[in-house]
């Protein structure tokens, strides 16, 4: 198979005017549509700048027809869909492709320095030019967002006509017109000069207009203006703080990505049919009502589905169910999600009993598991065949999606809908454990406490200053054996990129760190099946991973930045990493679950000063 087509990108639709009429704009990788450029984030094309429009609406950015459906019962049921649908592909029979609106409006000149909406421009059908000049236009660098998630124009006519108290002089328009040119003396925001040609107000730069209360002093806050669903989305009584942003900040639109691998019974796919039936089947507990059920859906036509199946995965669903009365929140469930895949990861799933259509194959290696005994390794496992679905949640600006709230999650629709978008992606992997014993013994050193302490410390400042209540932030997950797991991960990646044949974007980790699992999968996963041929499984086999832990943690002793990169008492994005930096252990940020940071090799290794604090204290390499 080859790798899927990229994806196109087109102007918004514009009255009654069909799909395949409108202009195309620019092509993007398929999974692109969900991890950088999905509903709400901005992209560039050429000189023009989008935004890409929701899932709703008259200019909903999906079109149904070419999203292929795709199903995962048990992340959606987590997400509280009935399934999910794959972005659009481009290809020769592709009428449609992914829907974007003009964004930011405001543009200038770079010849006759006007800065105005780009409609005023008159530039000709078609194309973002000035009509008088001819030379292409030139999207504003700047726009504004609060953390709810609304976006906007930057206030050029506030930022110009305002007093010497920083206030704005007025409500309404003076007459003139704004202009916008750069003096070249220097790359800083102070060569950024706006003027306006009425003349009551000095030319000023754009120097301060990122302070974060620029904005507030100027009695600006913020409209809940939402463009990616229409310029006449807003949401009213928004308020909070505007903050201004370069266009091609990473801080304008930060995915919230959750993720399931499909595991027994649901890996099959012999429950797909039902997709959309599964939350009201889950009402009947006899099977006759089930039956009932089933034969008023499909009208007297066979269920797709024998009834003896059906009621054997409304019985496996029920087993996740969580224990009591109270309803479990979002994070308790995702965590009954992990902890499903951890069972199923350690208990296996034979190919030789499985059919065809089987997802998910992991075997016990071949070899004697005995030689992983010194290293504290317990449990491989040969994962290999397994299918993970990535799903877009929702999006987030300003705030970092890994640490955010439900309640600061910007939705992809301006209503409810049964389907999110997502990727499914086909790999291979290995599992493996750390000896409990060794592992409970190595926690309970003090000076093992003493330094992760630190980091959750850091890690916990940092998600109350965040949040907009501290009292109600969760607590940070930096435990001992999450950060050890964490860290040891990123140096099989490394060591297993050199020995596997792949690069080190290109797998992932997968991690599995509570009081009750310590484990972490490591894994290819591509949307083609390059991610299934067996240079990476292969190295699960004992032997092999013997003397791959052997030489990634005596890799890891030593760090081209020593002594500053091991003896540093904070580093990384706010000081949250220990031992860590690019060139030991950080991983291209498409690899790592929680963005490169909560990472110490020295939990690994031990420091000079104190080697027993390494998990793995004495292991050198063949």
């Amino acid at each position: 198979m080859t790798p899927p087509p990229a994806r196109r990108r087109r102007n918004g639709a514009t009255g009654s005017a069909p799909a395949h009429n409108l202009p195309r704009r620019g092509t993007v990788r398929r999974a692109q549509a969900i991890t950088t450029y999905g509903v709400g984030s901005l992209i560039a094309v050429d000189q023009e700048s989008f935004v890409v429009s929701g899932l709703d609406g008259a200019d909903e950015s999906w079109s149904a027809d070419e999203s292929p459906r795709i199903h995962e019962r048990r992340l959606a049921r987590l997400l509280d869909v009935d399934y999910f649908r794959l972005p659009p592909a481009s290809d020769d029979g592709s009428k449609d492709g992914l829907r974007v609106r003009r964004f930011p409006l405001m543009h200038s000149c770079p010849e006759c320095t006007e800065l105005q909406r780009h409609r005023d421009f008159n530039p000709p059908a078609g194309r973002s030019v000035c009509g008088t000049c001819e030379v292409d236009l030139v999207p504003s660098r700047f726009v504004v967002a609060c953390e709810a998630g609304h976006l906007g124009e930057f206030p050029y006519w506030q930022w110009v006509h305002r007093s010497k108290e920083r206030g704005a002089t007025a409500t309404g328009q003076c007459g003139g017109k704004l202009r916008l040119r750069t003096s070249g003396r220097t790359a800083s925001l102070r060569s950024i000069l706006v003027s306006c040609t009425c003349g009551q107000a000095p030319e000023v730069s754009m120097e301060g207009s990122f302070r974060r209360n620029a904005l507030k002093d100027l009695g600006l806050k913020c409209r809940g203006t939402r463009p990616w669903l229409g310029a006449s989305a807003i949401a009213s009584d928004c308020g909070l703080l505007l903050r201004t942003l370069q266009r091609g900040s990473s801080s304008v639109w930060q995915p919230v990505l959750k993720s399931a691998l499909s595991i027994p019974p649901w890996s099959d796919g012999r429950g797909d049919p039902l997709a959309e039936h599964w939350d009201a089947l889950r009402q009947y507990d006899r099977r006759e009502h089930v039956e009932i059920y089933l034969k008023g859906v499909f009208k007297g036509e066979p269920c797709p589905v024998p009834l003896d199946e059906v009621m054997a995965l409304l019985d496996a669903e029920r087993e996740e169910d969580p224990d009591g009365d109270t309803a479990p929140t979002f994070d308790h469930r995702y965590r009954a999600l992990r902890n499903k895949e951890y069972d199923r990861l350690r208990s296996g799933n034979d190919e030789s009993e499985q059919s065809r259509n089987e997802q998910f194959v992991c075997e016990t290696p071949l070899g004697d598991q005995s030689v992983l005994g010194p290293l504290g390794v317990t449990g491989p496992m040969l994962v290999k065949k397994l299918r993970e679905v990535r799903a877009l949640k929702a999006f987030t600006r300003l705030v970092d999606a890994e640490s955010t709230t439900e309640a600061k999650e910007m939705p992809l629709s301006d209503s409810p809908l049964r389907w999110l978008p997502a990727m499914q992606v086909h790999g291979e992997g290995v599992f493996l454990r750390l000896d409990e014993d060794r592992l409970d013994s190595w926690e309970k050193a003090t000076a093992v406490a003493a330094r992760i302490d630190r980091m959750r410390t850091a890690h916990q400042r940092v998600l109350e200053r965040r949040a907009d209540d501290p009292s109600r932030v969760a607590p940070s997950p930096a435990t001992p054996r999450m950060v050890l797991l964490h860290t040891l991960a990123h140096v099989l990646i490394n060591e297993w990129s050199l020995e596997a044949g792949y690069p080190a974007a290109s797998l992932r980790e997968r991690l599995y760190a509570a009081d009750d699992m310590a484990g972490v999968l490591i894994y290819t996963a591509t949307s083609d099946s390059a991610g299934s041929l067996g240079g990476l499984v292969a190295q699960g086999e004992p032997e092999l991973l013997d003397r791959t832990v052997r030489s990634a943690v005596h890799r890891a002793e030593w760090c081209s930045s020593d002594p500053l990169c091991m003896e540093t008492e904070a580093s990384g994005a706010d000081g949250i990493n220990l031992a860590a930096c690019h060139a030991c252990v950080m991983l291209p940020e498409t690899s790592c679950e929680h963005n490169n940071i909560l990472l110490d090799r020295a939990l690994l290794v031990g420091t000079p000063q104190d080697p027993d604090l390494g998990f793995f204290m004495g292991i050198v390499a063949h």
